[in-house]
């Protein structure tokens, strides 16, 4: 499991995690939610040591990866994890069969020879078939982000770090990965943590819900009971309200 502990992060004289807590469970998928700018992708990337924390621990299997110096321990640890980009972040020089087993190499002890089989099974199991000799500009951007989510799933790893994986999609699109996402966790038993604002998502996909506001966790809980939270500035995100305790600074129009 991964647990949190008194977690810090600044960047300059901004403190933007201040001391947060919080465990996810064993084969759960757990959903942070919160505004823009909140730090729920500052949060995972600290957790897979992407940024380093100022202090606190990250405890993945029981090691503390927030104090690991040692490049080779950390390259371990990082080895149990698999990361969806929030723009998925394909190589354009590649080709999708050669982005999905990139990481083979580093990651595991599979052959060459074997990485393109490999890539077509892991294409298979996000739905795409017979796109492995074609560039990332060749797919449409739900593809890519499939095709990011196969890479992810590669080395088989024990969790699965999503960056707002909806962003950017038609409802249709996006509803096609949250059903990837939840198949995924019953055919491989992986570990979710999904950074994500699409609240219709993160209903649908949760095992509990994380609401992330000015650095620290306001509420952790199952979908139904954040839908009928009594916290107000939960309820104001969840429902989309322009009114309530989270003030938002909006630009005005010249």
């Amino acid at each position: 499991m991964i647990e949190i502990k008194s977690l810090h992060k600044s960047f300059a004289n901004q403190h933007i995690l201040k001391g947060i807590d919080l465990a996810v469970k064993d084969g759960e998928t757990l959903s942070i939610i919160g505004g823009s700018g909140s730090g729920k992708s500052t949060f995972i990337k600290c957790i897979i040591r992407i940024h380093k924390p100022d202090r606190g621990q990250i405890l993945v299997d029981g090691n503390d990866v927030a104090h690991i110096e040692d490049e080779f321990e950390l390259a371990k640890v990082r080895r149990k994890f698999g990361y969806l980009f929030q723009e998925s972040a394909l190589f354009d020089s590649l080709t999708v069969a050669e982005n999905v087993a990139f990481g083979l190499k580093y990651l595991t002890d599979i052959p060459l020879s074997q990485h393109r089989k490999v890539a077509t099974e892991k294409l298979a199991l996000v739905g795409l078939k017979g796109i492995e000799d074609l560039r990332p500009s060749e797919l449409s951007g739900g593809m890519k982000k499939r095709v990011a989510l196969a890479r992810a799933i590669a080395a088989e790893p024990q969790y699965i770090l999503y960056d707002e994986p909806t962003t950017g999609l038609d409802p249709i699109m996006s509803d096609i990965i949250n059903d990837l996402i939840l198949d995924l966790k019953k055919k491989i038993g992986v570990t979710g943590v999904v950074v994500t604002h699409d609240m219709k998502s993160a209903f649908k996909i949760s095992d509990r819900i994380a609401m992330l506001y000015e650095g620290r966790f306001l509420e952790v809980d199952t979908p139904a009971r954040i839908k009928t939270t009594k916290n107000p500035y939960v309820h104001q995100f969840v429902e989309g309200l322009s009114q309530g305790p989270i003030q938002m600074k909006v630009k005005a129009l010249d």
